[in-house]
């Protein structure tokens, strides 16, 4: 790494502090202020760490995070707040502070612009208990607010004006007797004072500040606050840009089945966690997994990205003999039930796979048992007699997931036989304090069998070397990379990989023939043998790592089998498998004040969504509006209201609504001539900015972040068509109907900027935008495909359509009843029963509840019925195979 710094630059004594501070190693360059380090800027940014994949960070607060999590030292919550707060707050005021004392000699003025921000942080620190402002030992939050507000409170000039502040003076110079601090000061400041950072300031554009209520109000950003500042050759190179209009966009949008890795193009492969077939996923679950998954995958189509989406549903194990059992069915007809189910919920919320299989396969049984006889010959596979607990009542083995009990670490109540939620360490069953079946409520006892393990140990070290190369060219989340560490600081250790059950994937082995694989050693070759369902070349998707980029979308709870467990499976195999690149995954959604639970009808649930009458994109847009990316997030039918009424139908709909009903009826529906004047290209460069803003965040799967790009630009347009009053200026003179038609026909084009950033996240709202506006069909692409910008796409002349709202306000009263809807103990929806297969009469419901408690007759039957299916599955006759359903786009 080469880290490349000036003197006389305040941010560098950011970047220079933590660098002494974490110890980390790395080259340091001094360039002048000049220096272009980053070849694709179109002006020089300092400082700038070049990273070991020839990647560029040049934002001050990025560098020092990427420091800190080098060494396993990530932000808090809270050091995430203030770091947000710090870069659209405090940084831009001190700056602009800065400016007016030593570049125009208002000291006054300097100290009033700062009062707001040293006031709030006065407040904040008054209420610690612990010496710096997130914990005991100096963090990453600590480095940036102290190096941002050091020229201030260095400097006696401001005494006077911005006030005593001893919180804050008292933090400061705790951090200030750091000695990495006073090294970086001495280097960037050379014992010069204030008057080192005149030449920097000199060259900087005027500041000027986008105030904010607080820091949780602020967007997340990783830019530095000075590319907000943008200069006029800047704003005249957007709108030259955007005078060109689209090109030629020859490529066809259209998918050619079966997606096959491409030369020389960018072969992106997406996968979103497995969802247990027999549960009905509910809104968390949706937008922890395939939501998410969908809007990168849409969105990397846009980009002209080679990508191929694959899910389906995981089949095999303990609850779905259950579920089997309760229903009356046999576990296939379970899977074939709720496949279709899952099926039906997916293509309601428009979650466009290109493939969604299934796990109860013959591809399944020979990838799976191929990996196993690969890692048996290698030597990575232990045998041993293990403990386990059965349930007398029950007359089985309990798998991990069917048996509660208290966490022998953190002692929270809930732990599951292979997790605790809580504190998120794995556990094995027998360790649990007071277990309980979850089917039965008894208590299991423990007994021994032998099984087979896969040797982690044996393959910690190659893990490990991965993990390196993987975390630091991918995009892993703060949580992915905090659970897969925590899980080698305490050492690996084996892990079994076969179960006492009767429905799975059997072990080929004839030791053990009578096991089958353990579902966390099954259900992630998955996506292997889903992706063999789809095309019989699925091997130059996973046996090509030098081609393929591998994008993982999940839950937390599922990270360790994706980042540890599955990684060493295929590590073992040896057989150039494609490994995950970019692990991806979200924390929990709530359920308003509580958890989702289906028996006990609190939330909603994906079969349910639809009969509340909202459409799906709204759907949509809240739950990624409100995607857990840094913490726990809840559901809320109150702010779900006030999202919609606010930001849909107010901010964005407003917007749009008005640019094309201006040109409807004061251009008789053609769009007029456009004559650009200052105030319009700085809204195009504005608007440049945002676009940029949410390349960068959508590239780092940043999917909630790069939501808010698409309001901040119609908030922008609203003010726009505010300020310059388009239904006034239309009854003035030629020269006041002139600018009525520039100011319209820019407002129309953003809109039609805007329908192309919707379209991974509202496909049908921006379907419809582009509809009403007849807009060119290859203009989404044109303008995301290969970072064209903002072009104008709607050229003077353009017709448009007829112009309608496209969003309805929610009422409180509307609201209200689907709140106690869903708070607990509704009818569940009929959408399960409307899309099931026709089920045999033992499905009715008064057979399904004398099965589950007084038919111990029809039990034996349904438990021979599991055995013959699994023998027939591992024999691979096809009369036995399940229904593939493959969703395919309606373009083919």
């Amino acid at each position: 790494m080469k880290l490349f710094v000036s003197e006389g630059n305040p941010h560098c004594v950011k970047v220079l502090a933590g660098l002494e501070v974490t110890g980390v190693k790395c080259d340091v360059q001094l360039v002048s202020h000049e220096e272009r380090v980053v070849p694709f800027l179109n002006r020089p940014v300092l400082p700038v760490l070049l990273l070991p994949s020839g990647q560029h960070l040049f934002s001050p607060n990025a560098i020092c995070q990427y420091l800190f999590e080098v060494v396993g030292k990530e932000a808090s919550d809270d050091g995430n707040q203030l770091l947000e707060w710090e870069a659209t707050e405090l940084q831009p005021a001190v700056l602009q502070a800065l400016h007016m004392l030593m570049l125009q000699g208002k000291s006054g003025e300097a100290g009033t612009v700062l009062k707001g921000p040293l006031g709030w942080l006065e407040q904040y620190l008054s209420k610690r208990t612990t010496p710096f402002l997130t914990e005991e030992t100096v963090a990453v939050a600590d480095i940036v607010l102290w190096a941002a507000l050091y020229p201030i409170l260095s400097n006696s000039t401001f005494e006077a004006v911005v006030g005593e502040l001893p919180s804050v003076r008292g933090w400061f110079k705790r951090v200030s007797q750091v000695p990495a601090c006073e090294a970086a000061v001495q280097r960037v400041l050379q014992g010069k004072g204030l008057d080192a950072l005149k030449n920097f300031l000199q060259k900087q554009p005027a500041p000027h500040i986008q105030r904010r209520d607080s820091p949780s109000s602020a967007n997340a950003t990783e830019m530095e606050d000075s590319e907000l500042m943008m200069t006029e050759e800047e704003v005249e190179v957007a709108a030259q840009a955007w005078s060109k209009g689209l090109p030629d966009c020859s490529d066809s949008t259209q998918k050619k089945h079966p997606i096959l890795p491409q030369e020389g193009k960018r072969n992106v492969l997406v996968t979103s966690a497995l969802p247990y077939v027999n549960n009905v996923p509910h809104l968390g679950n949706i937008i922890g997994c395939v939501l998410s998954a969908d809007v990168f995958a849409r969105y990397g189509r846009l980009r002209g990205w080679n990508l191929l989406y694959v899910c389906g549903t995981d089949e095999y194990g303990t609850a779905t003999e259950n579920k089997a059992r309760e229903e009356g069915l046999t576990p296939q007809e379970i899977c074939d039930k709720y496949h279709a189910v899952h099926s039906s919920i997916y293509k309601w919320f428009q979650i466009d796979f290109d493939y969604f299989g299934r796990t109860t396969t013959e591809q399944q049984t020979e990838i799976a048992q191929d990996i196993f006889w690969r890692l048996h010959e290698r030597g990575y596979l232990l045998e041993d007699v293990v403990e386990q607990l059965r349930c007398e009542n029950c007359q089985r083995f309990l798998a991990d997931r069917f048996v509660e009990g208290v966490c022998p670490h953190c002692k929270y109540p809930e732990a599951r036989g292979d997790q605790c939620d809580k504190c998120g360490r794995l556990i094995n069953a027998v360790e649990l304090k007071e277990p309980q079946c979850k089917v039965c409520q008894q208590t299991p006892e423990i007994r021994s069998s032998k099984h087979l393990f896969l040797d982690l140990p044996k393959l910690e070290g190659e893990l490990e070397q991965w993990l390196e190369k993987s975390m630091g060219s991918g995009d892993w989340t703060v949580n992915a990379k905090h659970i897969t560490r925590s899980w080698l600081r305490d050492g690996l250790k084996p892990r079994c990989i076969t179960r006492d059950l009767q429905w799975g994937t059997p072990v080929p082995h004839p030791d053990f023939s009578d096991k089958v694989f353990y579902v966390w050693f099954d259900a992630p070759i998955g996506y292997l043998s889903i992706t063999a369902n789809y095309t019989s070349e699925w091997e130059k998707w996973w046996k090509n790592p030098q081609q393929v980029e591998l994008y993982n979308f999940m839950a937390k709870d599922n990270v360790p089998f994706h980042s540890v467990v599955f990684p060493c499976s295929l590590l073992g195999a040896q057989d150039n498998y494609t490994l995950v690149n970019n692990l991806v995954a979200t924390e929990y959604l709530n359920y308003e004040d509580t958890k989702f639970s289906k028996s006990r009808g609190v939330g909603v649930f994906g079969d349910m969504a639809k009969d509340t009458g909202i459409p799906s994109d709204v759907w949509r847009f809240y739950l990624l509006y409100l995607r857990p990316e840094g913490q726990d997030s809840a559901f809320s039918w109150a702010d779900m209201a006030l999202k919609n009424n606010s930001e849909l139908l107010n901010n964005l709909g407003n917007f749009i609504n008005r640019a094309g009903m201006f040109v409807s009826k004061f251009f008789e529906g053609h769009v007029p001539e456009m004559v650009l004047q200052d105030e319009d290209k700085r809204l195009i460069a504005q608007v440049c900015w945002e676009l940029k803003q949410y390349i960068q965040l959508l590239d780092k799967v940043r999917i909630r972040d790069a939501l808010k790009c698409i309001l901040n630009i119609s908030r922008h347009g609203n003010q726009y068509i505010q300020v310059n009053e388009p239904w006034k200026k239309i009854k003035g003179g030629d020269d006041d109907r002139k600018r009525a038609g520039t100011v319209t026909g820019v407002s129309v084009n953003v809109a039609c900027l805007l329908s192309a950033m919707l379209e991974p996240y509202m496909p049908t709202v921006s379907q419809t935008i582009r509809d009403q506006l007849q807009a060119p069909a290859h203009c989404a692409r044109a303008m995301l495909y290969a970072d064209r910008g903002f072009l104008c796409s709607l050229s003077a002349g353009h017709r448009i359509g007829t112009v309608s709202p496209l969003f309805q306000k929610l009422e409180s009263e509307q609201i209200e009843a689907l709140r106690k809807r869903f708070g607990g103990q509704q009818v569940p929806s009929s959408t399960v029963n409307s899309a099931q297969p026709k089920p045999p009469a033992a499905a009715a419901p008064a057979v399904n509840a004398s099965v589950s408690a007084a038919d111990p007759e029809k039990a034996k039957q349904l438990a021979a019925a599991v055995a013959k299916q699994v023998r027939t599955c591992a024999k691979c006759q096809i009369k036995n195979n399940p229904i593939i359903i493959t969703i395919f786009p309606s373009t083919q």
